[in-house]
């Protein structure tokens, strides 16, 4: 997903702005020092030789809650946990959202919510968590502070969302149907909850559906032909981004070069398979369907979750989500 922000930079002459905005990334230190690579999966191996080798991202989203009470969990635990991947053939990209309570096994923790293993050990562990879990191998990390992608919205002169049902939250009301969300609309429809009969489910979709629409008007014309809204979009969107340290900007660039020819279009959301939710003592948790989870995985490994997405058409992200 990181790749897709960054496409927009190779086009017309726009070296110098490549390394303007690349530059504002920050760099997240030593992410993968600890991981023991005896332990690791093996690189994905797609079925078709297409050039390039496929890169798949861990991305983690801090909260966006605007209550004081639900604001950003003192213990550090991540609010979005999705893995990203751009194909080897440079045409698509999935994007697929683990829940956050997800009950997983927290390699020297034992059985906790998916997110409690980056209040443990930080992304280091969040990563070696991921990976046991799918036995995908994460090859770059994007930490990700949806509070600092909201003021893109802003920059962009505002987003257009899709509601199923009107709902409410705060101070504002998101009516069945098409709504223009500026900057503060976005926390808040973001931010939502309580009041949704999927809870954290369609918050998820709430979360992706921002990411699709934010897109789609970063990619739209008069965007792209006003330099000052682009420009201080794109500073928005990197200031709100942090990489590992092993990704440079000359190899963030030629990724984003190589993914030229990817519009919105092209990129496919999901949720990670689920059976449903329970408790593990007093907490509420989510159970994945291993089964089907680990088709999808599978797909990963092999890069060919694209051509095979009607198999998850119920984790798809839907046109209308509520």
């Amino acid at each position: 997903m990181l790749a897709l922000v960054l496409v927009v930079l190779v086009g017309g002459g726009f070296w110098f702005l490549a390394d303007r905005w690349a530059g504002n990334i920050d760099r997240v230190s030593d992410v993968f020092a600890d991981l023991q690579e005896e332990g690791r999966p093996a690189p994905a191996t797609p079925q078709q030789d297409a050039g390039e080798e496929p890169i798949t991202f861990l991305l983690v989203g801090s909260d966006t809650r605007s209550e004081g009470e639900q604001g950003v969990d003192p213990g550090g635990r991540s609010d979005a946990i999705m893995l990203a991947r751009l194909s080897a053939d440079r045409q698509h990209a999935q994007l697929i959202s683990i829940p956050r309570d997800s009950w997983v096994d927290i390699p020297g923790y034992g059985m906790n919510k998916i997110n409690a293993s980056y209040a443990f050990g930080g992304p280091s562990l969040l990563i070696q968590t991921v990976e046991q879990l799918t036995q995908v191998r994460i090859d770059h990390y994007v930490a990700i502070d949806f509070e600092g992608l909201i003021q893109v919205t802003d920059d962009l002169g505002g987003v257009d969302v899709v509601v199923a049902e009107t709902t409410r939250n705060g101070p504002y009301t998101f009516e069945a149907g098409l709504n223009h969300l500026d900057g503060d609309e976005a926390r808040w429809y973001l931010g939502q909850r309580y009041g949704l009969a999927g809870g954290d489910f369609d918050r998820v979709k709430r979360q992706q559906q921002y990411l699709r629409a934010m897109f789609d008007k970063l990619f739209s014309s008069d965007t792209f032909t006003s330099p000052p809204k682009l420009d201080a979009a794109m500073l928005a969107i990197t200031s709100a981004v942090g990489v590992d340290d092993a990704l440079g900007n000359a190899e963030l660039v030629s990724m984003a070069y190589s993914m030229r020819g990817v519009t919105p279009a092209d990129v496919e959301f999901f949720t990670a398979p689920v059976l449903g939710t329970g408790m593990e003592g007093a907490a509420s948790v989510v159970y994945l369907d291993d089964v089907a989870a680990d088709r999808m995985w599978g797909y990963l490994r092999s890069d060919s979750l694209g051509q095979n997405a009607d198999e998850f058409a119920d984790e798809a992200l839907p046109a209308v989500p509520r």
